[in-house]
């Protein structure tokens, strides 16, 4: 009996978590659906999980054939001010000089929509990470910005690039602050995978 297989399919044009997802050494290709981005929740953690639950939903109401579609969206949060990507330069800065000196919260909410045999079923999860900024000195903050760096990311800036210049502390999963948290995913799909690969690895499925 031929095994089962699915395509696996990333919802994001982001870099990052392609590259975290090409960790795991699957075959898998990238659809982007150019949606708004939008949310009237003030959670964070339901924020989150609804625009990338529409983010999926964009690629994976298309699809007719067997497939798992991941999806993503990552918010930073202080308080209860959600900050997603600035508008522009001005922007950016308001929201670095709004996180410079405290901790905040990085939510990135992670959507699979399966389809197998025609049934459709979805599962989605949401993680947290602390990151602590140093005070940012305005020539510090002048050189960050001129990078572009904080332009395509929420919160003003990616962890991974010169912000390290001034983050302190994290607290919590570093993947999950670059955009996709990689161990907590690999523990969830295998746990939402479980009941079609009965006595093998949800590896084997792709």
């Amino acid at each position: 009996m031929e095994k089962r297989k699915l395509k696996l399919i990333l919802a994001s044009g982001s870099p990052r978590r392609k590259e975290l997802l090409g960790h795991l050494g699957l075959p898998y290709e990238i659809i982007i659906k150019n949606i708004p981005e939008e949310s009237d929740s003030t959670d964070p953690v339901e924020f989150s999980r609804q625009i990338s639950q529409l983010k999926g939903a964009a690629v994976f109401n298309e699809r007719s054939d067997d497939c798992l579609v991941i999806s993503a969206d990552t918010i930073v949060c202080l308080g209860s001010k959600i900050y997603g990507k600035p508008r522009d330069v001005i922007e950016a800065e308001l929201f670095l000089n709004e996180l410079a000196g405290k901790a905040h919260s990085v939510f990135t909410a992670v959507t699979m929509n399966l389809m197998v045999d025609g049934h459709r079923s979805s599962h989605s999860f949401v993680e947290e990470s602390k990151v602590t900024f140093n005070v940012i000195p305005p020539e510090l903050m002048k050189r960050y910005l001129s990078t572009g760096d904080s332009l395509d990311k929420a919160g003003a800036y990616g962890i991974q690039g010169a912000s390290l210049s001034f983050i302190s502390r994290v607290d919590g999963d570093y993947a999950n602050v670059v955009g996709f948290p990689l161990s907590r995913f690999v523990i969830e799909v295998q746990k939402f995978l479980k009941p079609i690969t009965p006595g093998s690895s949800w590896f084997n499925l792709f």
